[in-house]
C-alpha cells in the first residue's frame, strides 16, 4: 500500500513537472497547522494529552495550475490532499481517499466556472466563513456540530451527513453580481438500475462592506468521500442561513439551520453566534454553538474562547479552550496550543 502511494506520489510530481514548463501558474501550495493539548469532548470517560495536527485548519498540501486560453477563458486544476502533520499520515482519516480536497479540472470566463470532479459540498463556505474560528475541526463549535460525528458514548452525528467535499460532481459558480455569487452542487451517485440517487444542493454568499450573509440547501442520498447510498436508502436534507458584520472594533457572526432525516423521521436545530476582535497585536476569538435532536430532546452546546497572533502574513501562533457538554453524559473541556503555516 505505501509502495503504491509513494508511486503514485512520484507520477503525479513528474507530470506536474513536466506541465509546469509549458504553464508558469502551477504551483505547490499548502498549510501545516501542528498543536500540542488536552482534548476531552463531551461523553469521553477521561481527557487525553496530544500533540496533533489541524488544530485551527485541517493540514494539506498540493498542486494547482491555470491557463489562459485566449478570449477571457481560463482552464485550471486542483489536486491536493489532506494530510496529518503529527505523524505524516496522508488523510484526515483512516480510509480517507488521496485527493480528497481536490481532484477536478475546471474552465472558467465572463460566464462563470464549472468545475468536474471531486470539490466543495454546498455546506462549506458558508460554515467557515461565518463562525469566528473559520475552518477549525477541533475548536470551532459550528463545525463540530454540523460537521464531525463523535465516535464515543454519545454517539453524536455531525448534520451536514455526506462531508464538506462530494466526488463526481459538477459544480457551477456565477460570476459576482454585485456582491452576490451562488454554487450550483451536483453529484452523480453512480448506482446501477437506480439513476435517482444523487446529491444536489446550493448556496449563496453575499459580501458588501462590512455586511455579509450567507444560505446553503442539500439534499443528500450518497455519502463521501467514497461515495455510497445512505444505510437504509436514507435521504437527509439540511440548510442553513448566516450573517455578519464587521464593526472594526469587533465583528460579529450568527447562524441558524435544520437537518432532516427521513429513515429516522429526526430533526436537528443548530444555531450559533460568535466573535472576533483585534485585541493588543492578535485576534480574540470566541464562539458558541447549540444544537437540538427532536425525537430525543438531546442538546449539544459548544462553547470556544481562543486567541490567535500573526508572525508574519503565512505563519501565526493561537490557543484555544473548549467546553462541550451533551445531554445525558459528563462534559468536557479541552485546550490547545499550536502553530500555523502557509506555503
Amino acid at each position: 500500500m505505501k509502495k503504491r502511494s509513494a508511486a503514485l506520489l512520484a507520477a503525479v510530481v513528474a507530470l506536474l513537472a513536466g506541465g509546469a514548463q509549458a504553464q508558469s501558474s502551477v504551483q505547490l501550495m499548502g498549510m501545516l497547522d501542528a498543536y500540542a493539548g488536552r482534548m476531552k469532548l463531551a461523553g469521553d470517560a477521561q481527557g487525553t494529552s496530544v500533540l496533533n495536527s489541524g488544530g485551527m485548519t485541517t493540514s494539506w498540501w498540493g498542486f494547482k495550475g491555470t491557463e489562459d486560453l485566449g478570449g477571457g477563458l481560463k482552464a485550471s486544476f486542483a489536486l491536493t490532499s489532506f494530510l496529518q502533520a503529527d505523524t505524516g499520515i496522508p488523510g484526515r482519516f483512516t480510509g480517507d481517499t488521496f485527493f480528497s480536497r481536490d481532484a477536478n479540472v475546471s474552465l472558467s470566463g465572463g460566464f462563470g466556472t464549472l468545475t468536474a470532479g471531486r470539490a466543495l459540498a454546498p455546506n462549506f463556505l458558508p460554515t467557515i466563513l461565518f463562525n469566528p474560528f473559520g475552518d477549525s475541526f477541533t475548536f470551532a463549535p459550528l463545525v463540530l456540530h454540523n460537521n464531525v460525528g463523535l465516535f464515543n458514548g454519545t454517539g453524536w452525528k455531525q448534520t451536514t451527513p455526506s462531508d464538506t467535499g462530494w466526488s463526481n460532481e459538477l459544480l457551477y459558480s456565477t460570476p459576482s453580481f454585485g456582491g452576490l455569487t451562488a454554487n450550483v452542487h451536483y453529484q452523480f451517485g453512480e448506482q446501477p438500475n437506480d439513476s435517482g440517487t444523487a446529491n444536489y444542493g446550493l448556496n449563496l454568499l453575499y459580501f458588501n462592506g462590512p455586511f455579509a450573509a450567507t444560505a446553503f440547501y442539500e439534499h443528500d442520498q450518497v455519502s463521501n468521500p467514497v461515495p455510497a447510498p445512505f444505510a437504509g436508502n436514507d435521504t437527509k436534507t439540511d440548510w442553513m442561513v448566516g450573517a455578519s458584520y464587521d464593526f472594526q472594533v469587533a465583528k460579529l457572526f450568527g447562524t441558524w439551520g435544520k437537518a432532516d432525516s427521513d429513515a429516522l423521521d429526526q430533526s436537528t436545530r443548530t444555531w450559533s453566534l460568535g466573535v472576533s476582535a483585534p485585541v493588543g497585536p492578535g485576534s480574540l476569538l470566541a464562539a458558541y454553538a447549540n444544537s437540538k435532536v427532536d425525537t430525543t430532546e438531546t442538546t449539544r452546546k459548544t462553547a470556544s474562547l481562543g486567541y490567535d497572533y500573526f508572525l508574519s502574513k503565512s505563519t501565526d501562533v493561537y490557543a484555544v479552550v473548549m467546553h462541550d457538554t451533551i445531554t445525558g453524559f459528563s462534559s468536557g473541556t479541552s485546550f490547545g496550543a499550536g502553530i500555523r503555516k502557509r506555503f
